[in-house]
């Protein structure tokens, strides 16, 4: 490497791998450093519980990952990466054994909903459809205009947001029935806010388009193939990878025109010195995460949530906010909205012939450290009973425990940030270019940035940009 580095990116998450990736592949030097002995971050593969059971420590499921427009502009798939796309998206079973799914078909999932809400559905999804791609970068290009690159579609973009600006409990109005209305909030309940939180309807129409257009997949191998095709890429193009290397302060990196941050915003500006310049920027509810080793299929009562990779488990979409309040208030958990993955309908290599890994989460408040598992079972009980008894063994972490696996999860929250108010779209902060910082050499990455959490890699290309703007100035 020489001397003074073009680049040096720290954390080796989704998000610096893409930014070391962006700048190395125009030509710029690069160097990402990683604590961990492995890169990853929030897309990792690890044997959690038994033997041959390889579980995803966090992300799973990545509808924003097959259509982020950072990942399908590299050759990812000639490093590993395969995505697996099971026969249904995703599943939201009821008591009575039916269920409102989630199909790559806008009919067959508008027929899930019942007679009278299937037509609004269609009038909700249909129009958007065929211009997906332009709104998917656009959506996913958050925070682009102020880095020097303007909607590609603003008219569609605009119509999006006629909606999307919408809590999602007003978007829900649209209905008439329970099913569509809990799909609509299981779908915005990603985002761990309660769902009359501001553009949390756009968050869940973007997860039903994400749907109709490719699919929720899994990568074969699981999330680690995510982060092992972006390092090998990275790689290919000269850059050098460090793990086992914690920073802990500026002066310990090699000279660079340029630091790039996989961090939280407390880290960077403990890291770099920038005091107090993130204070305001709040951390949200954070998760109670079991995976399961299994002795075969979850078994669900509806055939549904048998035949999809995602399956939320939380019948009313009045159930589901109270959950998401109870945990944004700092209440202990009840009855948890569940977010389940089953991966191995599509992907038989992680677990041994016969069993499955099952992966779930609930929320709770941040920082909690309670014990969430015998809820976290009532609640699956109750649509896939004799559950219990699949149990070969389980992996639990709670907040406290996921902040220790990822520096990144504060308090447990696993979006990098809290969601309400404003926050959901100014991260960390209102900023003509939100990854800059008050140093003039030093970016910030991370989900803590637009567009947010999420195995996507955009909040790092984003930033990338703003670095290779400043650093061709340079030259």
């Amino acid at each position: 490497m020489p001397s003074i580095r073009d680049a040096v990116v720290v954390g080796a998450g989704p998000n610096g791998l893409t930014a070391a990736v962006e700048l190395a592949r125009r030509g710029f030097s690069v160097e990402l450093f990683e604590a961990l002995d492995t890169v990853g971050g929030g897309a990792r593969t690890e044997e959690l519980t038994l033997p041959g059971f390889r579980h995803d420590p966090c992300s799973a499921v990545h509808p924003l990952g097959v259509n982020s427009p950072a990942f399908r502009d590299m050759p990812l798939a000639r490093h590993g990466l395969e995505w697996l796309e099971s026969d249904l998206a995703m599943a939201h079973p009821f008591p009575d054994g039916t269920a409102a799914v989630l199909a790559r078909s806008v009919g067959e999932t508008a027929a899930s909903l019942g007679s009278r809400d299937a037509g609004a559905y269609r009038r909700l999804v249909a129009p958007l459809l065929p211009r997906w791609d332009t709104l998917a970068a656009d959506f996913l290009g958050l925070g682009s205009a102020l880095n020097g690159r303007l909607p590609s579609a603003p008219f569609d973009l605009a119509r999006f947001g006629m909606a999307g600006l919408q809590p999602a409990a007003w978007l829900s109005r649209r209905f008439r029935d329970e099913k569509a209305r809990a799909l609509v909030a299981g779908m915005a309940g990603h985002v761990i806010a309660p769902t009359t939180t501001f553009a949390t309807g756009g968050i869940a129409l973007v997860f039903a388009l994400a749907a109709h257009a490719r699919g929720w997949p899994v990568p074969r191998g699981g999330s680690q193939s995510v982060s092992d095709a972006l390092a090998a890429y990275l790689r290919e193009l000269g850059g050098v990878i460090h793990t086992g290397s914690e920073v802990k302060r500026l002066d310990e990196l090699p000279p660079a025109r340029a630091y790039v941050f996989d961090t939280s915003p407390t880290a960077l500006a403990r890291i770099a010195g920038l005091g107090h310049a993130y204070a305001g920027y709040t951390y949200g509810a954070g998760a109670f995460k079991i995976d399961y080793a299994l002795d075969g299929p979850v078994p669900w009562t509806s055939p549904e949530a048998r035949r999809a990779t995602t399956v939320h488990v939380g019948h009313t979409a009045g159930m589901i906010d109270d959950a998401l309040r109870r945990a944004t208030r700092g209440q202990d958990p009840e009855r948890p909205f569940l977010i389940t993955a089953q991966p191995g309908l599509v992907d038989p290599s992680r677990a041994p012939e016969g069993r499955q890994v099952f992966w779930v989460y609930g929320h709770v408040p941040n920082g909690w450290d309670g014990d969430a598992t015998e809820v976290v079972e009532e609640q699956l009980e109750r649509f896939a009973p004799g559950f219990r008894d699949r149990v070969l063994a389980r992996a639990t972490a709670g907040p406290p425990e996921l902040a220790a696996r990822n520096a990144n999860y504060v308090g447990g929250d696993i979006a990098c940030g809290s969601a309400a108010g404003l926050q959901l779209l100014l991260r960390p902060k209102l900023a003509r270019v939100p990854y800059a910082t008050a140093h003039p050499a030093v970016y910030l990455c991370s989900s803590a940035t637009p567009p947010g959490p999420g195995v996507h890699g955009m909040s790092g290309h984003h930033a990338a940009r703003a670095v290779w703007r400043r650093l061709a100035l340079g030259r």
